[in-house]
Formats: C-alpha cells, sequence, structure tokens
C-alpha cells in the first residue's frame, strides 16, 4: 500500500440507500478546470456531491516563488473550511501543489487526494523507462518526485527522464494556442522515442498531444483528471456501473 492509497481511504466508503450522497469538495488553481472535472465527476463518481474551490494564487506564487510555508497555510485554511462546510474528502487538482496537500494532511480529519497519484502508480506499473513532460518547473518536479516515490514504495526499478517544454506554457498566457500545441507535440514526439510510456504532468498538455494522428508517438500517455477524479467513486453508494445500468 502506497502512502497516497493509506491517506485516501475513505471513512464510511458505501454510504447507505436512502442518505445524502457524500459532499466533496475539488480544489482548482486555474479558473478553467471546473468545466473540465464536472463531467468528469459525473462519470466517475456519480455517487458524490461535489462542489469546485478556485484560488489561481495558490499556483502563482508557487511558479514565482516555489514552495512557501505561507502557501501551504492558504491551503490548509481552504481544505479546512471545506471540512467545516461538510465535506468528506478533497481532492487537489494541481500537482504543482500536490506535496502541500499531503502537509495538510495530518492536519485535518477527511481524506486529501492528489489528482496525480493514480497516474504515477500507473506510469510505475508500465515502465521501465517512464518520461515526464511538463511545461512548468513548478509541476515537473512534484510529480517525478511522486513517481520515483511510487515505484520505491512498490519495489519497481525505473528509469526517470523529465523534460520541461520550453517556452510552451509562455506561449500559451500570450494568447498563442498553435504554438504551445506544436511545441508540446515535438517535445512529446522526442521524449516518447526514448521511454514505454510518456507522462503528461499538467492537464491542459492532453489536447496538444491529441492533435497527434492516432499512435503517433507509439507508447501509452498517462494524464491525471479521469484517474485521479476516480479516487472519488469509492465515497459514494453508486458506482459508475451501477449509474449506467
Amino acid at each position: 500500500m502506497t502512502a497516497d492509497q493509506e491517506h485516501a481511504r475513505p471513512s464510511g466508503a458505501g454510504t447507505p440507500p436512502g442518505t445524502a450522497p457524500p459532499r466533496v469538495c475539488v480544489l482548482h488553481t486555474v479558473a478553467a478546470l471546473p468545466a473540465v472535472f464536472d463531467p468528469l465527476l459525473r462519470e466517475e463518481a456519480p455517487g458524490v456531491r461535489p462542489y469546485h474551490m478556485v484560488d489561481e494564487s495558490l499556483l502563482a506564487d508557487t511558479i514565482a516563488h516555489g514552495p512557501l510555508p505561507r502557501t501551504t497555510a492558504r491551503l490548509a485554511s481552504h481544505i479546512r473550511h471545506a471540512e467545516a462546510a461538510g465535506a468528506r474528502a478533497v481532492l487537489v487538482t494541481c500537482s504543482s501543489i500536490g506535496p502541500a496537500a499531503e502537509q495538510v494532511r495530518p492536519l485535518v480529519s477527511i481524506p486529501i487526494f492528489r489528482v496525480d497519484a493514480p497516474m504515477a502508480a500507473e506510469a510505475v506499473r508500465t515502465g521501465p523507462r517512464v518520461g515526464v513532460l511538463a511545461t512548468l518547473d513548478s509541476t515537473l518536479e512534484p510529480t517525478a518526485a511522486l513517481i520515483r516515490r511510487q515505484a520505491a514504495e512498490s519495489g519497481a526499478e525505473i528509469t526517470l527522464t523529465a523534460s520541461t517544454c520550453e517556452g510552451a506554457y509562455q506561449a500559451r498566457i500570450q494568447g498563442r494556442p498553435e504554438e504551445h500545441d506544436a511545441l508540446i507535440a515535438a517535445e512529446a514526439r522526442r521524449l516518447a522515442a526514448e521511454t514505454d510510456v510518456l507522462v503528461l504532468a499538467q492537464a491542459s498538455m492532453a489536447a496538444a498531444v491529441g492533435t497527434l494522428p492516432p499512435g503517433a508517438l507509439g507508447v501509452p500517455v498517462l494524464t491525471s483528471p479521469r484517474t485521479g477524479t476516480a479516487q472519488l467513486a469509492a465515497l459514494g453508494a453508486v458506482t459508475p456501473q451501477e449509474a449506467g445500468a
């Protein structure tokens, strides 16, 4: 059992029929992400009652200054408020503040899920040559560290190659999405040629790789939103299979 699996074990899974669905908080650092996660929540965790919380300053400060105690303190405050509001769990959708989310776990009595934990575990299972691609160092380093930790805890031997796609983040924030996608696609091709599995450390990168022809990379490409959301399913009484019956 990994550290993430241990901390993520829900209390009270399997809500009895007739009771209210458990409330969960989905915490973002990018304003556009609630729209991305809403359909995933309906599909992967239909038995929970989610609400979104967005604080873009958490990511902005992490990009500008690296991990800061004050950033972790603000995150802890948000999660304490979620707990006070009746949330049974919090899903943190930003990999850059994943380590901060882990530091907050001992301060609350509800599970805190890292969105990238299932992706990291799958990368370790798929390896041994794992490539990690990001547009920001602030995301690359926490994701790579999580994969290495997952490998150590499972006893797997992997070779990890990490790469920051230079210029892609600047192109996106400056309104040049075609350049953003082209830079990511080119670096993904290069990295895929050297690895057995490619991990996209940011959810926003998936669309760029999706512009490539099917099978162009020749290796599995892993992203975090869907598998990260699926961690919430055990909190609800209804599984995705039951919801579709």
